[in-house]
């Protein structure tokens, strides 16, 4: 066994950008804790339930940001997916809760993220 490490350094953030997000798990909590009416789950379940959410809501926002950087300046899209960012950043500031609002809080925010990052990056047509 070697006591030698290496340090990873990706200030860009490109390995992580070469990795796709495992939407699929992540779509059916959103879809499911949405659906909740009246849930009856222990506080530490709802923050067990809120720090995936939280953890997954911050990587779908990095691939946001770096869809929008992608963009030209111009692009009315960008300013949008920047407002959508900021929310998210704001949300994200706020402690978490053991409340089933605050787990619904975040798979909003996800599903907020992912229509970003559905939308189409091809830079819009030229008007006529």
């Amino acid at each position: 066994m070697s006591d030698t490490h290496v340090v990873l350094y990706d200030p860009q953030g490109l390995i992580e950008a070469e990795l796709p997000l495992d939407r699929a798990p992540y779509e059916a909590l959103v879809t499911a804790v949405l659906a909740w009416k009246n849930p009856d789950l222990e506080p530490r379940d709802y923050e067990q339930i809120a720090l995936q959410l939280t953890g997954h809501t911050r990587a779908v926002a990095a691939d946001v940001r770096r869809h929008v950087a992608a963009l030209p300046k111009s692009d009315g899209r960008g300013a949008l997916a920047e407002v959508i960012l900021r929310e998210a950043d704001r949300r994200l500031s706020a402690p978490l809760k053991g409340t089933a609002q605050c787990v619904q809080n975040r798979a909003r925010l996800v599903r907020a993220l992912y229509r970003q990052l559905d939308r189409p990056t091809e830079p819009l047509p030229a008007a006529t």
